[in-house]
């Protein structure tokens, strides 16, 4: 189980790593704005688990997505990665 400094500085570094997602230009719009959205679920107020929850409900959407380019997919899926470890 993790303690709260852990998981802070968890969503901190998630957070830092879409940040590069959403300023890459190579990455589609479309991309970009949902992980937009996931990074503001999970600066939301609130229980930490529902919003690393709903993070990682709209990041595992764009994952599949054919125009993303293999770096960002890759910062996605390590993203997802990060969080995953915050749930369990």
């Amino acid at each position: 189980m993790k303690d709260e400094k852990e998981i802070a500085e968890l969503i901190n570094q998630a957070t830092q790593r879409m940040d590069m997602v959403i300023n890459d230009l190579s990455v589609p719009k479309n991309v970009r704005g949902a992980v937009s959205e996931a990074k503001s679920k999970l600066s939301a107020q609130g229980d930490y688990t529902v919003r690393v929850s709903s993070a990682i409900y709209k990041l595992d959407e764009v994952t599949n997505d054919i125009n993303l380019p293999p770096q960002a997919r890759t910062m996605i899926w390590n993203i997802l990665s990060m969080l995953e470890s915050i749930r369990e």
